[in-house]
């Protein structure tokens, strides 16, 4: 059997990224908007980021995405897909930007 801890890496990650300090509960707020401000505050306040501000964020959204995979309600699911686009916007970048 697998210890717990090892079966929740990802939520390990989540909570104590070594590249972003992110708000508390920042992916189960309802408001898209709201979570691409905190993300994107993150990721410039970093100095531990490998990478440029906007892909520390987009990574991170896109990481906590794809772990929660289907235990994650469709609401909340869409309020996040809607978060990277406002991410991108937060940034400048056109939607489906890379």
């Amino acid at each position: 059997m697998v210890a717990s801890s090892q079966r929740r890496w990802s939520q390990s990650v989540t909570r104590n990224s070594n590249a972003l300090d992110l708000d508390q509960g920042v992916f189960t707020w309802s408001d898209p908007a709201r979570i691409a401000r905190s993300l994107k505050r993150s990721a410039e306040r970093s100095t531990r980021r490998k990478s440029s501000a906007y892909r520390s964020a987009m990574s991170m959204l896109t990481f906590y995405l794809n772990r929660a995979g289907r235990k994650l309600p469709a609401k909340q699911k869409n309020v996040l897909t809607r978060a990277k686009d406002k991410l991108r916007e937060a940034f400048g970048r056109s939607p489906r930007d890379g």
